[in-house]
């Protein structure tokens, strides 16, 4: 999608989400005021700011067409289609950041139109995620969930239990901060578990670890609790 195709789409689905869902229409409007006078080059030239444009579309989209439907129960028939990592996306997190308040919003939107994401631990994640799905298990990504609510992924094993990840190669002196500042973030947004992985990069079997403890915790952590693991 062209980035003139974006703002028109953004404006449609705003426009739609008017008569559906209007906290959808206003977080939407807001995302529309923050790139409608940008031109259409310039916003070719921020990937980031596209590739979080095209997630808030799909996800706005599978929105709108569960909230469209009749009936309760033509909505939970349409849940029970999607795998459960997704429906743990689309039935639970994102209509939270639809809803709730998000004070890192206004911060992480001027990070990544001014070029200052940084994915750091990129490669990182990409290989857990590889990982995961040849043992059968899934992964999820989003922007939201990363700048908003520091889950760098959402893992499922085969019994289907998501869990929200952050994964760093922080210092273990700033481990303590990252972790505690974390916590309280998934906390905030009424996460109920969560697993913080800390790696050393120097350690040539890290990635096979971490998946280890992501799928083993996938099903077994309790709810009410957030592990860090080093």
């Amino acid at each position: 999608m062209q980035a003139t195709e974006i703002k028109d789409k953004l404006k449609s689905l705003i426009e739609q989400a008017s008569s559906v869902d209007h906290n959808l229409a206003r977080r939407l409007e807001e995302i529309n005021r923050w790139v409608k006078n940008i031109k259409p080059g310039s916003l070719t030239a921020k990937p980031f700011v596209i590739a979080f444009l095209l997630e808030v579309i799909t996800d706005s989209t599978i929105w709108l067409i569960i909230k469209s439907l009749p009936s309760e129960e033509e909505q939970k028939a349409k849940f029970e289609l999607m795998t459960p990592i997704e429906r743990y996306w689309y039935g639970y997190l994102f209509p939270r950041w639809i809803n709730a308040s998000d004070s890192k919003f206004y911060i992480w939107k001027q990070k990544l139109m001014a070029g200052e994401f940084n994915q750091v631990d990129d490669d990182i994640i990409r290989s857990i995620a590889q990982d995961v799905v040849s043992r059968e298990g899934s992964f999820w990504q989003r922007y939201i969930a990363d700048l908003s609510m520091a889950t760098d992924l959402i893992v499922s094993s085969r019994n289907n239990q998501p869990l929200c990840i952050q994964v760093t190669s922080v210092s273990e002196e700033l481990n303590y901060q990252k972790y505690q500042a974390w916590q309280n973030t998934l906390r905030s947004w009424e996460i109920e578990r969560g697993l913080f992985l800390s790696y050393n990069p120097k350690d040539a079997n890290f990635v096979n670890q971490l998946v280890n403890v992501a799928l083993y915790n996938s099903d077994y952590l309790s709810g009410g609790k957030y592990l860090k693991f080093s």
